[in-house]
């Protein structure tokens, strides 16, 4: 009934003049064109002769339902190839030789009437080629698409690559040369194999929104109380995030205090903090589709009693070792045996007679770019330019005390950057940005 009823306000709107929109149409933030032209340029020369066809995300079907409250975020694979953020969009390269010899760019029409429903579009023209730096931009349609393929092929006589996955399940047109038995390779491995190493783009992306998690992270530890409810410091991280500027949350924040401490991706976020609670906050904000992934754990009442800091100190330095480690050549494998071998060495009597191994109970971390586990073969030597996370931890649910400390590392050609150093993580850092304005007088930190 609710659809009806909007469907019948919409044709029922009156078709009078309207106001002019600001020219914003689809292209979000300026697009880095060079970037973009290396990068396809990469894929060319990766593939040799070969047509690769990369759909965009859609928007659902606006003769059906009217959007309301709908987050787009565009295709990774067309968003790194294009930078655009149009929806319902195709992308068509054709590469000989390993040069990308033609780039095609579909863009639906213009449609003013929804448009005052949904925001100004970008649409084929001058302004479109403009803003991404390809020449050949067309109107989408089933024909136009077909045609470009169609000719491309005949062209190369090179077989069609496209982006196979399940983002793209239920694509129709993918569906439908699937059924008409068109030979169809997959260009996710390439990419997946380009998209591993990050380009200078990538890295201004992720330290823009490592630094906005982190002041997110700093804000969270400033009002951080006993009393306090989760939900309410997961509030004030989100709000910092994006009154710095992101554009949406990487993943779904994670707000875990005394028992839920130990949990390790609890979202629920509805318990009141008391006095003496660790609480670990896994939160990672997204800018320009990239997205950071930074935890850091931190007592309530500001202080670190002495057990939370002898696990607090053990889980630190494991990280730091891992960290000191991290260069080109070293593999996943090498790291988690560096992380739990330390662990063992160092635990002494703090988990009984056992290694404190036992309560570190995840990997060491993961792979880090447009998406918080971004793509990537954990069997890979690290290459530079890679960034991952690094994030041990220990959880003895007995105790309610859970530890996690995780920073997002730079691979650099001589060891590493930790990219996520503007949020405090040693317990003495922790403890003077928690301090009071008063205490911080009386201790003379200011």
């Amino acid at each position: 009934m609710r659809r009806i009823l909007t469907l019948l306000a919409i044709l029922a709107a009156p078709a009078a003049a309207q106001t002019p929109v600001p020219e914003l149409p689809g292209a979000g933030r300026p697009i880095d064109v060079e970037a973009h032209r290396a990068r396809r340029a990469r894929l060319a020369e990766r593939l040799g002769s070969a047509v690769v066809a990369v759909p965009a995300a859609g928007l659902r079907d606006l003769e059906e339902e009217v959007i309301q409250d709908n987050d787009f975020r565009q295709d990774d694979y067309f968003f790194y190839l294009t930078g655009l953020e149009a929806a319902d969009a195709w992308l068509v390269l054709e590469a000989h030789d390993g040069q990308a010899a033609a780039v095609t760019l579909l863009l639906p029409a213009t449609n003013p009437f929804w448009e005052r429903w949904i925001g100004v579009r970008l649409g084929p023209g001058e302004r479109a080629a403009e803003l991404t730096g390809i020449d050949r931009v067309i109107e989408l349609d089933e024909a136009a698409l077909d045609g470009v393929i169609e000719a491309a092929l005949e062209r190369t006589g090179a077989p069609l690559h496209t982006a196979l996955y399940h983002g793209t399940e239920g694509n129709a047109r993918i569906e439908e040369w699937t059924a008409a038995g068109l030979e169809l390779r997959n260009v996710v491995p390439a990419m997946d194999s380009m998209r591993v190493v990050k380009d200078a783009a990538e890295l201004e992306a992720l330290r823009r929104a490592i630094g906005i998690t982190a002041e997110g992270v700093k804000a969270g530890m400033r009002a951080a109380h006993p009393g306090m409810w989760e939900y309410q410091l997961e509030a004030m991280i989100e709000y910092t995030f994006r009154d710095r500027g992101a554009d949406r949350l990487g993943f779904p924040s994670i707000v875990g205090s005394g028992p839920n401490s130990t949990v390790l991706h609890y979202s629920a976020s509805r318990r009141q903090m008391d006095e003496g609670d660790l609480v670990v906050t896994d939160v990672g904000a997204e800018f320009a589709q990239y997205t950071a992934d930074v935890t850091r754990t931190f007592p309530v009442s500001g202080r670190f009693n002495d057990r939370q800091r002898a696990i607090y100190g053990l889980v630190l330095a494991t990280q730091v070792a891992v960290i000191e480690a991290v260069r080109p050549g070293v593999t996943w494998r090498e790291l988690n045996q560096i992380a739990r071998r330390y662990m063992t060495e160092h635990s002494g009597d703090l988990c009984g007679e056992s290694s404190c191994t036992q309560y570190f109970v995840h990997g060491l971390g993961h792979w880090l770019g447009m998406r918080v586990h971004d793509v990537g073969d954990y069997s890979m030597p690290l290459e530079a330019g890679m960034v991952i996370t690094v994030e041990p931890g220990i959880y003895i649910p007995g105790e309610q005390l859970g530890v996690r400390i995780e920073d997002d590392v730079l691979v650099t050609p001589d060891g590493s950057e930790i990219l996520s150093v503007g949020a405090p993580r040693t317990p003495e850092d922790i403890e003077r940005l928690m301090e009071s304005p008063e205490q911080r007088q009386a201790t003379g930190s200011e």
